[in-house]
């Protein structure tokens, strides 16, 4: 049987009240009863909760990503390493679902208009520029993310580049409806509408973020858009 320490707090824990979510993504918890297993054994939810909040726990004591090993995370998550080495292939993997669990989850579009999805879509950027700079464990975990090539793919290809197809669906779906005008370049379109909120949240840590940004960013870049036509 596997073990997981002191359960008490795990999925109420520091993770979880950081971002009022539940601290795995969507694609690791545990499949509905009665659906099929998407690989291997069953998980368990509560040991994957515990291994989450086991690195966690030891980032906010400070230990550097590069110095988490499997087997510490698993001496603190009190588990097995064979534990850890079922559910993810290796550090990266677990440290991107980490990273994930400790952002603002993805938000729900509300479809009602283009501008409508796009000020949601720049608003969550927005939220997570302004956690950077709130949360000393978030700002520091990108930090190191940075300096570890691996690390930094996988979590561009899991969390970033999802965000960023979405965003590109949107801005199609603006096209076929006659928001957008035919043939505009949609990556293109993409980076003026995240462009300048990336650059006040990730490289101007004394730009202000203001609550009306995102609302003017969307407006700015659809009168230009729009002028095309």
């Amino acid at each position: 049987m596997e073990t997981v320490g002191s359960m008490e707090g795990v999925g109420t824990g520091r993770g979880a009240r950081r971002t009022g979510r539940h601290p795995l993504p969507a694609s690791r918890v545990p499949a509905p009863d009665g659906a099929a297993p998407t690989r291997g054994r069953p998980r368990s939810e509560a040991v994957e909760l515990a291994i989450v909040e086991g690195v966690v726990r030891l980032l906010e004591e400070g230990v550097p990503l590069a110095e988490l090993s499997i087997e510490r995370i698993a001496r603190t998550a009190g588990v097995g390493k064979a534990t850890i080495y079922r559910r993810w292939s290796g550090k990266e993997e677990l440290f991107v679902d980490v990273v994930a669990s400790i952002e603002e989850p993805d938000p729900d579009l509300p479809g009602t208009s283009l501008r409508d999805d796009l000020v949601r879509l720049l608003e969550h950027m927005r939220r997570r520029g302004l956690n950077l700079r709130t949360s000393a464990l978030l700002h520091n975990v990108f930090a190191q993310m940075k300096t570890l090539p691996k690390l930094w793919d996988a979590y561009h290809s899991v969390v970033v580049e999802p965000r960023r197809r979405l965003l590109y669906d949107v801005l199609r779906r603006g096209v076929a409806d006659g928001e957008l005008p035919a043939g505009i370049d949609v990556e293109l379109s993409g980076d003026l509408f995240t462009g300048p909120m990336l650059l006040r949240t990730m490289m101007r840590s004394d730009a202000p973020l203001a609550d009306d940004l995102s609302e003017r960013i969307v407006d700015t870049v659809l009168a230009g858009l729009k002028a095309q036509s």
